[in-house]
């Protein structure tokens, strides 16, 4: 943005289009373009005599003709006269904003300077040395304005009482301060003629030495100061009449690396802009010079050419390079070094390198190079940045090894400070190179239950201190580790194991708070060891109680197969009575069915016998006595079980049958068999098989069977009859409500839902039950429903139309008739569901009356 000196603002844009709109009718004094913010501050007069303007031009309010809004425009005012502006700060929030006069004041606006509403002004200076200079800064929460005049260096912190802090006795010219860059703290840079000055906001920092009649300060990009200076020489000496002509001087200082980044001669230089990445040199005749910086890698190429690899570095750091490529730069520096035989340089440079560099690559030289102690250290510091694998710990530990540098082994490895390498990988390699006292500290002390336990268990075989190992543990992880290692610990130490495992099994509660132990998960441990296994569930049954089931079922099962094992009878005659007391103790909780599998396939009878009994599976149990041919047996079953499983008689009586001479056994079975048990065909059939059976074996029972027949007949009758009445009575009541020509007198007194004295409104329903209105709406939402006869009334409609719902199964009826072998029977069943009757439903409709 350039302005004119009439007035005229021009916008050019990178493209090099250009439009312009008229600010001020005289002349533009300054102008201030924000950063984060499409503003444009000018300063400038419309009038001549008059309080300069300043005005604020908003880039993203443009009108038809491009030309920005203008949305403030006031005077300022500090004298009866008018002074004019020499410079002039804002924050980019535009919260603050600082003007500088001739007349040495610094006026200040504060608030929202865009709204007039909310701005406020007022005066933080007052001198009689001219203004040269003023740069807001924002930090920590505060505001802090610094004051630059031709006789001092000043800097004030905004607040409800300015503090002010003389930085500087000295001033400096126009357009000689400036705010450096947040990478530089925001330093006020001041330009004198022998030194650059840098302040902080309450004290005065470094200088730099650049001698030279300086004209203007700009900054560029972080680190970068760019100084215009003037140097006058004479043409001719002034006696013979010579001219005297001034060269503009640009020199580009570059802070962070101290050196001189680009310097050149100009004839004037009218202004310099820092824009789009560039350095733009407005010149004297109206003319635009570019500058624009190398990139980086180029100018790195041409120190790499000239091997100034530290130099490099600097510069990429002071660029901010990133990490990745400062590593390439060490890896080239390294690499020199390496090529010049600088080995103990060039590994100090490839340290810098770890984690960016493929380890890999730095090995490999030197390995092949034989430079084993180099080597050690780049293994070291990769441990040390935790940017190791596994494979470099295993070459550090033979590192270790081949040097024979037991110290730095131990060091490594037997340290108390924080380990920075695969612990698991120098387990490995210390159990294989034989060092498993190192190998057991690194497992116990990173709590690897699992490599300790392999150690003791498998090289050195010392299982006490395994099993106290275990024993030491948390109780979730010793739980773990006995599932794990408990089986081969048993083949070693199977009373010791035995006795630990009865101990952690049964204790109360866990010292450690863990989950409680679950002694299902340890049978596994006691395979080929059935006597153990017994004395720990015999163990837990004593100390818990009841048995789980899978458990219970298991010492029945080693019971059983140790009986069949066992030549002892003495041993024997233990085991089985162990068994039947596990079988017949009422809380033990072993599964029937397995049981039954286990006696039968171990032939043990008498506990057969016991758990048919228990499982009512009395058929079986028939079975048996018919196979022993115990009679007396047979008849003792029936008696027992006969009430629960009446076909036992069923059985007897047909097995009885088939024997020969057991007629008393018949009678006793005959005399049990209750009606309707037997067909009286088919007991006459089945005794007519035995040759020794006669009339009177069943004389008895013909006389009993016949009299309960001819009771049940004469007591069916009765019922037929009962109902005949209650039916006649009823189809009268219905055919009175029908005929009835007046009306029906209902003389309840009392309500059927509350007890208290009837009284209107009421409802009167035809089965002579009476209601207040509120107690019936409160009973029910139906309209035509009494209360307490509803129920009955909706089991009998939903039983007619259940068989309604049955009577349209045409279908079924049809399909059920064709696969039936005996027709008879299916039209019989129909006709008693009442298929083939019409049924007919008689529904009230005689409303309540209130």
């Amino acid at each position: 943005i350039f302005s004119h000196n009439e007035g005229t603002v021009y916008v050019v844009s990178r493209e090099l289009n250009c439009f312009l709109f008229r600010a001020y009718d005289i002349c533009i004094v300054l102008m201030h373009q924000l950063k984060s913010r499409n503003i444009l501050i000018t300063i400038g007069l419309d009038q001549i005599n008059v309080y300069p303007l300043i005005k604020m031009w908003d880039f993203d309010k443009l009108d038809d003709c491009g030309i920005p809004a203008c949305c403030r425009s006031m005077p300022m005012v500090v004298d009866k006269t008018p002074v004019p502006v020499t410079c002039l700060s804002a924050l980019d929030s535009l919260s603050h904003l600082a003007i500088g006069f001739a007349n040495g004041s610094v006026v200040l606006l504060h608030g929202d300077v865009m709204i007039e509403k909310y701005c406020k002004s007022r005066v933080v200076h007052s001198d009689r040395y001219p203004v040269t200079g003023v740069v807001l800064k924002k930090s920590d929460k505060q505001i802090v304005v610094f004051i630059a005049t031709t006789d001092s260096i000043i800097s004030y912190i905004i607040s409800h009482k300015d503090h002010k802090t003389m930085l500087s006795a000295e001033g400096c010219q126009l357009r000689c301060s400036i705010l450096s860059s947040p990478l530089q703290e925001q330093q006020l840079v001041v330009a004198r003629n022998e030194a650059l000055y840098f302040f902080q906001t309450d004290e005065r920092g470094p200088c730099l030495a650049f001698t030279g009649e300086k004209v203007f300060l700009r900054w560029f990009r972080n680190s970068y100061l760019i100084v215009v200076s003037k140097e006058t020489k004479a043409s001719l000496p002034r006696s013979a009449g010579g001219t005297v002509r001034s060269t503009y001087m640009l020199t580009i200082y570059d802070i962070v690396n101290k050196l001189i980044a680009f310097s050149a001669p100009f004839v004037e230089i009218t202004d310099v802009l820092i824009e789009w990445g560039s350095v733009y040199v407005v010149l004297g005749d109206n003319t635009i010079c570019s500058l624009d910086e190398k990139d980086l890698q180029n100018k790195l190429d041409i120190l790499f050419k000239k091997n100034f690899y530290s130099m490099a570095v600097s510069l990429a750091k002071s660029q901010n390079y990133d990490a990745e490529g400062l590593a390439d730069i060490f890896t080239q520096y390294g690499d020199h070094l390496y090529g010049k035989g600088d080995y103990d340089g060039a590994i100090s440079q490839y340290l810098k390198t770890i984690r960016y560099l493929e380890p890999s690559y730095v090995i490999r030289k030197f390995l092949d190079a034989q430079r084993i102690h180099n080597l050690t250290l780049y293994l070291e510091e990769l441990h040390e940045q935790q940017s190791a694998n596994s494979d470099h710990t295993t070459l550090l530990l033979n590192c270790y090894t081949k040097l024979k540098d037991v110290n730095k082994l131990d060091q490594f490895i037997m340290t108390d400070k924080e380990l920075n390498f695969d612990v698991e990988t120098a387990i490995k390699v210390c159990r294989q190179a034989g060092y498993y006292k190192h190998a057991t500290y690194l497992a116990r002390r990173c709590k690897m239950h699992d490599w300790y336990l392999k150690i003791q268990l498998e090289d050195t075989k010392d299982y006490d201190n395994a099993l106290g190992y275990i024993k030491r543990l948390p109780s979730d992880e010793a739980q773990s580790k006995l599932k794990k290692y408990g089986k081969m610990l048993i083949t070693f130490k199977p009373k010791e194991i035995t006795d630990f495992l009865k101990t952690f099994c049964t204790r109360a509660k866990s010292p450690d708070g863990g989950k409680k132990t679950s002694p299902e998960s340890f049978i596994h441990i006691f395979i080929n060891h059935n006597k153990q296994l017994i004395e720990f569930l015999e163990h837990l049954m004593r100390a818990q109680g009841p048995l789980p089931t899978s458990l219970c079922n298991t010492l029945l099962e080693l019971y059983l197969e140790e009986m069949d094992k066992e030549n002892d009878t003495a041993v024997k005659s233990k085991l089985e009575k162990d068994a039947i007391s596990l079988l017949t103790n009422h809380e033990a909780r072993y599964n029937v069915d397995h049981a039954m599998v286990l006696a039968q396939m171990h032939n043990f009878r008498k506990a057969v016998l016991y758990l048919f009994k228990k499982a009512q599976l009395y058929q079986p149990i028939l079975r048996y006595q018919m196979e022993g041919n115990c009679y007396s047996d047979i008849i003792a079953l029936c008696k027992e079980f006969g009430n629960n499983d009446p076909s036992l008689w069923t059985q007897a009586l047909t097995y009885f049958a088939d024997k020969e001479n057991c007629k008393d056994h018949v009678a006793e079975v005959l005399s049990h068999i209750l009606i309707n048990l037997l067909p009286p065909l088919f007991v006459i059939q089945a005794l007519a098989r035995n040759s020794t059976a006669t009339v009177s074996i069943i004389k008895d029972y013909m006389i009993r069977r016949l009299q309960k027949e001819n009771a049940q007949i004469s007591e069916d009758e009765r019922l037929a009859k009962q109902y005949q009445e209650e039916t006649i009575k009823m189809r009268q009541e219905i055919e009175e409500l029908k005929t009835r020509q007046s009306a029906k007198i209902f003389q309840a007194s009392k309500c059927n839902g509350c007890g208290k004295d009837l009284d209107l409104p009421a409802i009167h329903f035809l089965c002579e039950h009476s209601f207040h209105l509120m107690c019936y709406e409160s009973y029910t939402d139906a309209e035509s429903e009494c209360p307490l006869c509803s129920p009955d009334y909706r089991k009998i409609t939903e039983a007619i139309q259940a068989q309604q719902q049955v009577k349209g199964l045409h279908e079924q009826f049809h399909q059920q008739l064709e696969r039936s072998t005996d027709s008879f029977s299916v039209v019989s069943e129909y006709f008693g569901r009442g298929v083939f009757n019409k049924v007919l439903i008689i529904c009230s409709t005689i409303k309540y009356s209130p």
